[in-house]
């Protein structure tokens, strides 16, 4: 159990509280790391066709930036990681990606101190509601 864990990442530094937990888990149960960053296809919407090229490279920046953060740290903890970029909806693009590793486990943050204020939109709430993988969530309010 726990083999393999995903851990979407958005590179705040709130999120090195997710990171240390994955590390925890994966050191206990010699599990590797998936560290996945969400280049959420919605800021296109209001970008003229020229801009586009130019926003997506800026992201998928922030997104290496990311993604190399929480591996150079689950990496100094001795845990094996892989990481990926993926463009679209993060929830959607979350589940997909833990069912094409087979995930065991989904750690992620999420920045409501009331979840149940903040149901809509959250991305962590529409993972958690529709993940056939275990989710353990982070409160990233009481981090920042």
């Amino acid at each position: 159990m726990f083999g393999r864990i995903l851990l979407p990442t958005d590179g705040t530094d709130s999120m090195d509280a997710v990171v240390q937990t994955a590390a925890d888990i994966a050191d206990l149960r010699g599990a590797d790391v998936h560290v996945l960053y969400v280049i959420d296809d919605r800021a296109f919407l209001t970008l003229h066709d020229e801009m586009k090229t130019d926003v997506l490279a800026e992201l998928e920046g922030e997104g290496e930036a990311a993604t190399d953060r929480a591996a150079t740290r689950l990496r100094e903890a001795g845990i094996d990681v892989t990481t990926a970029i993926r463009e679209g909806d993060p929830a959607d693009q979350i589940l997909a990606y833990a069912e094409s590793i087979d995930a065991d486990l989904i750690t992620m943050g999420t920045r409501s101190g009331d979840y149940t204020n903040n149901l809509m939109g959250s991305v962590s709430q529409k993972v958690v509601a529709r993940s056939q993988t275990p989710v353990l969530t982070t409160n990233l309010a009481t981090e920042e």
